[in-house]
């Protein structure tokens, strides 16, 4: 089975005008992916209206992996999005917890000191 890094895949899917998105998703992803963001389960289709939305808006950027892990058919990564937008702002995502169950006073409990 041949893997792909989140690195090359992101990178493929929101910063390479060189291929369309639906040549970077069909090299990276299989058709009954699904992304879960905020809670909220995506399909493969809105997984992509979502990214095809973010490339309207970038310019550059730089993905940062801190960990890949594999077992089997389960994956899983944590990694930091460094993106500059057509305006010139600059914005860096991560993504590492999700509350799934709480009070909006209890949001910050991931990292609460």
């Amino acid at each position: 089975m041949t893997r792909t890094g989140i690195k090359a895949a992101l990178t493929d899917l929101l910063l390479n005008e060189d291929i369309t998105l639906t040549e970077a998703a069909e090299r990276h992803f299989t058709p009954d992916y699904r992304q879960r963001t905020d809670g909220e389960w995506a399909d493969r289709s809105q997984f992509l209206d979502h990214i095809a939305h973010l490339r309207t808006h970038l310019a550059a950027g730089e993905i940062e992996v801190h960990e890949e892990l594999y077992d089997g058919d389960k994956y899983a990564d944590r990694h930091t999005c460094h993106l500059t937008k057509k305006d010139g702002t600059t914005v860096s995502i991560e993504e590492t917890t999700l509350m799934l169950e709480g009070t909006d006073a209890d949001r910050n409990l991931g990292s609460a000191r």
